[in-house]
């Protein structure tokens, strides 16, 4: 049994002109110890789908279909304060600003002891250690002296390893990172990228990394799902995915990246953009933008069939041909 399952995931957001669709039949599985990268453009469902498992929609959205189970246990009918003692506890959540994520008027040592504490029942005393030792893990020197200090007195890169311990720190066994290395430099980006895969590998926890840049799931992932328009386009091993392809869509976002060479091919354009909410088209939603779209592609719906060791959404893998 997977340690996540996600099985038809529909994320809806109630207007005055109808219902609106942001996460539309989204199956997939995390096992334990795996971290699986979600990627896609502006748009495309990642960080929505994220919110849901871990249960922070914003209202009005709310979560209209499908199942999310964690170690076999549903967890997206769970009351408000029902999630918050799975949230936290059994799974941490890592965002892209930390300073949304960290309180300016406490200490560093103040909000981690108080999340082990809310989670771990321990004295003061003991929690206080297990926060030096959490910041000693995630590679904060001095952590005896920092602890006392606030958020404002770390740099970028640092306050982001505070908001990786206090994730960790009630040692959850699903992480949800969202964007967590956007608003990093290259260097700094590189040792979270180096610490989230430490972590997961040490501690045997598994990850969902949402990004919408393929360096880093090249760099961090075992597996990569490529999502469209709240749709899930192609899953499957980070490797086979970013060299071979199967969806038009992943193509095209390989193809746009820049490589180094003497003669570096010509980059890919994928025309138009993200089709919004209000105006998803019919059948594939990708169709007006791809290169191989065919008459059916205009009112049949693919669904994710197995293609090599993965799957994608694509009718040319379901045998139509006009």
């Amino acid at each position: 049994m997977a340690l996540l399952e996600v099985e038809n995931l529909k994320v809806e957001f109630p207007t005055r002109k109808g219902v609106l669709t942001a996460v539309d039949n989204v199956s997939f599985s995390v096992e334990q110890g795996e971290i699986l990268g979600v990627v896609g453009e502006s748009g495309a469902g990642k960080s929505m789908t994220g919110a849901a498992v871990i249960g922070l929609l914003e209202p009005p959205g709310r979560i209209g279909g499908g199942q999310i189970r964690l170690d076999g246990k549903r967890i997206d009918n769970l009351s408000p304060d029902e999630m918050r003692k799975v949230r936290g506890r059994h799974i941490g959540a890592i965002f892209q600003d930390p300073l949304t994520s960290l309180n300016p008027l406490f200490t560093v040592g103040e909000q981690l002891t108080e999340t082990i504490r809310t989670h771990l029942p321990m004295p003061a005393a003991e929690a206080r250690r297990r926060a030096i030792e959490w910041l000693a893990e995630v590679g904060i020197p001095a952590p005896d002296r920092r602890i006392d200090q606030y958020p404002h007195q770390f740099s970028g890169g640092m306050r982001q390893r505070v908001v990786i311990a206090l994730a960790l720190c009630a040692e959850p066994r699903l992480i949800i990172a969202d964007e967590p290395t956007t608003a990093l430099d290259v260097s700094v980006q590189a040792q979270i990228i180096a610490l989230l895969k430490r972590v997961c590998r040490e501690r045997n926890a598994a990850a969902i990394l949402v990004t919408h840049d393929m360096g880093v799931i090249a760099e961090t992932a075992d597996r990569v799902a490529v999502m469209y328009a709240g749709r899930l386009a192609e899953i499957g091993p980070v490797a086979r995915v970013l060299q071979k392809p199967s969806h038009p869509y992943t193509a095209g976002l390989m193809g746009s990246i820049p490589r180094i060479g003497p003669r570096p091919d010509r980059l890919v354009q994928i025309e138009r953009s993200m089709p919004r909410l209000t105006d998803i088209p019919k059948g594939c939603a990708f169709n007006p933008r791809c290169p191989k779209a065919i008459a059916a592609c205009h009112h049949l719906r693919p669904e994710l069939r197995p293609v090599a060791d993965g799957a994608a959404a694509c009718l040319l893998y379901e045998g139509v041909t006009q």
